[in-house]
């Protein structure tokens, strides 16, 4: 017994444990610290992928960190100015391997390496991002007016980075006022917007519209957001109640402002007309404000690089939507996906990531490894994440065996823009700027929303995870049309009520309960690792 005992102990070092839940198999949720979620110690993934975490991915990143604020910054100081002036950017710079830690949890061999890959390049994307606010923020430099603000033009988090590429080899780059204060730092640190969601409040705004308008208005209360650009472009993103936060971005702002909007109708050829007509008009305003002439060849170049990186995706959702050898996680192909085609291309980083990780995926085919073999239900996830609990599908695959496969928001913009033409390009830009997040499969006709079906088919999915954001009265509208369908189609679904970056509505621990009882009531299935049923993490990041 001894011997037998020895040997599986040296086992289990050599390999990690087993993901069972048998006796003896490794039970992840025993890693945490109450209340904080933080953990105890890092988890043992046996000797490879112990090492390759600690070197090629914990280490790797933070050396990274660094170099990539040297490669971006036209000063080092500033970035460390702009961590003590920005309250967002305090609260996630130094806690974003954390970011890591949940969303890889339990990853072991190729699906490991894949999917780190893909935060890889969102990491350097956003320093990217920040550096850009931070080489021109008036704020940071006595108030000064510099070169870098002259060229930098400050759009609003679902306006498509992809639309101002004629004048990206021109040296002026394009910014999201929201897309790092508000969208990145919330799946970092799900504390961070909930002051600014208050703070507009306090002005008398009612809390019932969505709380990402909410907490991009309060930004702008607070005074956080840099003053980095002489103009801005606004949209109104996803929904009506945005329309508010431009209102309140304007008077904070008080520069020259151009809205350019989504139609709130689809499949309509006048409608697509004048959306291409408001592109122009757009364009014409940035021709203005910049005195730089819009550049064919410069969107051209950028374009045809945005249609590989598509291409490239279209090869990925081959490989997951026939077979079992995708080596990328839920979180970590839909927080990539829907950062990289919203930034559009800046750096190489998108591209760069994208080539290792076909490469791990094409050894994964050749070598017929299975990079999530306790696969017992295929996910595709729908509507709106909550994005203080992005890594939920990391859980539920370590928990119960749910592999998310593809999530609603990696496929709204699955398009090539043509470069034939000015003509098509324009139409093909039209067609992907209403396409935003959000916008098409949320609050676009039914047509669009009961997309779901022909997905599901296509990426051979037995299961549906249906967000209910509560405060979206465009998917709440729909609730029970979708729970009609859901029982006509005799289809398993579990709903993930949530308030998109507001942890305080919904808890992540509520939302585990949720799928948990699904779990056992509806399927009576049992979990993998029963230690991750319930735990506090109340106060984690």
């Amino acid at each position: 017994m001894a011997k037998k005992n020895l040997g599986k102990a040296l086992k289990d070092f050599w390999y990690g444990k087993p993901h069972t839940a048998e006796e003896g198999g490794r039970r992840l949720g025993e890693l945490y610290e109450d209340k904080t979620g933080l953990l105890k110690h890092r988890e043992w993934r046996g000797v490879k992928d112990t090492f390759y975490y600690m070197y090629m991915i914990w280490g790797y990143n933070y050396l990274h960190m660094v170099t990539d604020i040297l490669k971006f910054s036209n000063n080092p100081i500033d970035f460390v100015k702009g961590t003590w002036r920005y309250r967002w950017m305090g609260q996630t710079y130094l806690p974003v391997i954390h970011w890591f830690e949940r969303g890889l949890q339990g990853m072991r061999g190729e699906a490991l390496y894949a999917s780190a890959w893909h935060y890889r390049a969102m990491v350097s994307a956003s320093i990217h991002q920040i550096c850009t606010f931070f080489n021109a923020d008036t704020r940071l430099h006595g108030g000064k007016e510099n070169d870098a603000y002259r060229h930098t033009i400050y759009v609003n988090e679902t306006t498509c980075g992809s639309l101002f590429y004629p004048w990206k080899d021109a040296g002026y780059q394009y910014v999201s006022m929201e897309m790092i204060p508000y969208f990145v730092t919330c799946h970092v640190n799900s504390h961070t917007v909930l002051n600014y969601i208050d703070a507009v409040q306090s002005l008398g705004l009612p809390g019932d519209p969505c709380p990402m308008c909410q907490a991009e208005s309060g930004l702008f209360v607070l005074d956080d957001v840099p003053d980095a650009s002489p103009f801005v472009i606004t949209c109104n993103e996803a929904c009506d109640a945005s329309v508010s936060t431009h209102t309140l971005q304007d008077w904070f702002a008080d520069k020259p402002l151009f809205a350019l909007p989504i139609p709130m109708q689809f499949d309509d050829p006048l409608v697509k007309k004048y959306c291409m007509n408001e592109i122009e008009e757009c364009w014409k305003f940035v021709e203005e404000q910049t005195g730089t002439k819009f550049s064919w060849e410069s969107m051209v170049k950028y374009l045809e690089r945005q249609n590989k990186l598509q291409r490239d995706e279209w090869e990925k959702w081959e490989v997951a939507s026939k077979t079992d050898y995708y080596p990328i996680n839920g979180v970590a192909q839909a927080l990539f996906r829907i950062y990289s085609t919203q930034y559009g291309i800046q750096g190489d980083f998108w591209e760069e990531a994208s080539e290792k990780v076909k490469k791990i995926m094409y050894r994964c085919v050749e070598k017929k490894i299975n990079p999530f073999p306790k696969t017992h239900h295929r996910v595709i996830a729908w509507s709106c994440a909550p994005l203080y609990f992005s890594n939920w599908c990391t859980w539920a695959y370590n928990c119960w065996g749910l592999n998310t496969i593809i999530n609603m928001d990696s496929l709204m913009f699955d398009m090539e823009i043509r470069t034939d033409s000015y003509e098509h390009m324009l139409e093909d830009m039209a067609t992907y700027h209403m396409w935003a997040p959000m916008r098409r499969m949320a609050v676009g006709g039914m047509h669009h929303i009961f997309e779901l079906w022909d997905y599901m088919e296509r990426f051979n999915c037995d299961m549906v995870a249906m967000y209910d954001q509560l405060q979206c009265k465009g998917m709440q509208g729909v609730h029970g049309l979708f729970e009609d369908e859901f029982r006509k189609r005799n289809i398993k679904a579990f709903w993930i009520p949530h308030a998109l970056p507001d942890c305080r509505t919904v808890s992540r621990a509520e939302i585990r309960r949720q799928i948990n009882d699904y779990m056992t009531t509806v399927m009576h299935e049992e979990p993998l690792d029963p230690s991750l049923l319930d735990f506090d993490d109340s106060m984690t990041w």
